[in-house]
């Protein structure tokens, strides 16, 4: 049978391939489909999220977000009562059709006044429930979407002074977690975007010109800054549970105190309105002879470089860890704390209890 105006409700903490499943069906079987979000205060992932990510998902959908603080008690008929009445403000429109995957389906209905649609409620299509994720997102990984990868991916930066092996390091570790297979095999490295930009100015100089001919503006260091971290967000859409960056907006900060010899605070809003970075990986200079490839002249500044990175970290209360000795002592000590990094809690907060008889 096809209806007219459906409805899908769900609190999609976070929305996962089951929820994609209800939505796509649901829109099948409507000429037109609204998909209401429901989310409690006491949740980590905003509702606006969540929102937009189903948005992404389901172009052709009408979606809106409400915030239900009521906990769930399907034997009380003024929980019902005050539940329904959020649901009907937030879609005043009347539904003809609601679409669930859930036992109290056929009760919703009723309270709003339209047919109940039971979809693969024994989860047999996709064996993932909100609860799951949320419990073990790694194992759940191929039933997430890429906004819901970008923004669950475990984002490790290794950053440093002039020829310390940051490019070396994160793609051996790129490669370390890629080589286990399974949900890691899509495991990626962000490139500096910062070092193909130099690459460009210096290019831009003709044949004869040499790195020193170089020269750069405060202006385009928010630029370098913003397009560093719009690559970091593309990789952590397509990726694995852990995505690698050679460098991030936070060190350009400390990039452009090296060429400029002050700070730019554009750059550090940049820094801080995109940080959604978890651990950092300081290589120190320690260790790693200095090498010229064209694009550096700063090996007298490489301390003043590891000391500023360690106090801008410390003092903006990042998470890191200082690198020292042989490549492969750096990569077991960095696989160490990435192993931590991933064994600690994902931050999702419990949803409201419920009640259910």
């Amino acid at each position: 049978m096809r209806y007219g105006h459906g409805l899908v409700l769900g609190k999609f903490y976070p929305p996962h391939a089951g929820h994609h499943h209800l939505v796509r069906t649901a829109a099948a079987r409507c000429e037109r489909l609204t998909v209401l979000v429901c989310a409690s205060s006491v949740e980590s992932v905003p509702l606006a999220d969540r929102v937009a990510w189903m948005r992404e998902a389901h172009p052709g959908c009408e979606v809106v977000g409400a915030v239900d603080d009521i906990p769930v008690d399907l034997t009380d008929p003024d929980v019902w009562a005050a539940h329904v009445a959020i649901f009907r403000a937030a879609v005043p429109e009347r539904i003809d059709a609601v679409f669930t995957s859930e036992s109290y389906g056929e009760e919703l209905g009723r309270r709003m006044g339209a047919a109940s649609v039971l979809v693969d409620p024994d989860r047999t299509a996709y064996p993932v429930s909100g609860t799951a994720v949320r419990k073990d997102p790694v194992g759940c990984w191929p039933y997430l979407a890429p906004p819901v990868r970008g923004a669950l991916a475990r984002r490790v930066v290794v950053l440093g002074a002039e020829s310390t092996g940051t490019t070396t390091l994160a793609r051996d570790l790129a490669e370390r977690y890629r080589a286990r297979g399974g949900v890691w095999a899509g495991t990626r490295w962000v490139p500096e975007y910062g070092r193909e930009f130099s690459e460009r100015k210096l290019a831009a100089l003709g044949p004869a010109g040499t790195w020193t001919d170089v020269s750069f503006a405060s202006e385009e260091f928010p630029l370098i800054a913003a397009g560093q971290l719009a690559r970091e967000d593309r990789a952590a859409r397509e990726g694995a549970p852990v995505l690698f960056c050679d460098t991030d907006a936070f060190a350009t900060t400390i990039w452009h105190e090296r060429y400029l010899g002050s700070a730019n605070p554009a750059v550090a809003r940049v820094a801080e309105e995109g940080r959604r970075q978890h651990l950092w990986l300081l290589t120190d200079h320690a260790d790693v002879p200095f090498e010229d490839d064209g694009l550096r002249d700063g090996e007298h500044l490489r301390p003043w470089m590891t000391d500023r990175f360690a106090a801008e970290l410390t003092r903006t209360g990042r998470p890191f860890r200082v690198l020292r000795g042989s490549r492969e002592q750096r990569l077991a000590e960095a696989v160490e704390a990435v192993e931590r990094l991933l064994a600690a809690d994902w931050g999702f907060t419990d949803p409201l209890p419920e009640r259910r008889g």
